[in-house]
């Protein structure tokens, strides 16, 4: 088995939780556990084999992107 940590600062870990969270059970071959604590959030990603953990660490860190740039904008035009 393979294992992967990601953690972000962030301003809201929580609302990459929230977002990045439902994909946890859709990836193959993967099991992923999602929290946020002390304003990190923590993406734990174990897999099977090196492909899995490939596109496991592609989907959460594109996911979690797309949710910084969006809460970027969201700010902006606040």
């Amino acid at each position: 088995m393979l294992t992967a940590v990601l953690r972000i600062e962030s301003e809201n870990p929580e609302s990459i939780v929230a977002s990045v969270g439902p994909e946890a059970e859709d990836l193959p071959r993967t099991s992923v556990q999602i929290y946020s604590e002390d304003g990190v959030a923590t993406v734990r990603i174990i897999a099977t084999d090196s492909s899995a953990m490939r596109a496991a660490v592609n989907s959460y860190l594109e996911s979690i992107t797309i949710t910084e740039d969006i809460e970027g904008i969201i700010k902006v035009k606040q």
